[in-house]
């Protein structure tokens, strides 16, 4: 018992570190450079992006450890990595936008990065349906992340 929720909670601190990192290293252009963007109406308050992430980040993390409980076979492999590429894409979507203001790249990321969330729901299922409904808000966030940064990308 003690064994599975230290793993829950390595794979949640793994996910939240993940954007953690991301987070701090584009600090500033949040706080400075976003700010100066033409925005569209429908753009949030900077506030909510945080607990969104935060709850987002905590749902990869469940779903990766119950991944990881499955048998090992190639589908496991597989869809673990597929998990390491959504989040490599993940982690590097906030670089190029906040830190290198390259909304147009950052754009063509960020589509990547949604095929690779659905992607991974799909390689989730067979080996643990809860982690692949984990996911879908995941892939509903992601899908309005993507639409903002075109209108943003569009705007300016």
């Amino acid at each position: 018992m003690i064994k599975q929720a230290l793993g829950l909670l390595a794979c949640i601190l793994l996910t939240m570190a993940v954007g953690g990192i991301s987070g701090f290293a584009t600090i500033d252009g949040v706080n400075g450079w976003y700010r100066t963007l033409s925005k569209p109406s429908f753009n949030p308050p900077n506030y909510l992006f945080g607990p969104v992430w935060s709850l987002l980040y905590i749902l990869m993390g469940i779903s990766l450890f119950l991944v990881l409980r499955a048998k090992p076979t190639a589908e496991k492999r597989k869809a673990l990595g597929i998990f390491t590429a959504q989040l490599v894409l993940n982690f590097f979507w906030s670089i190029l936008f906040f830190r290198f203001h390259q909304i147009g790249f950052a754009f063509a990321e960020i589509v990547l990065m949604w095929v690779f969330i659905l992607w991974m729901i799909i390689a989730f299922r067979p080996l643990s349906k809860t982690a692949s409904y984990l996911q879908l808000p995941y892939l509903a966030w992601v899908s309005f992340a993507s639409v903002l940064n075109g209108a943003i990308l569009y705007l300016n």
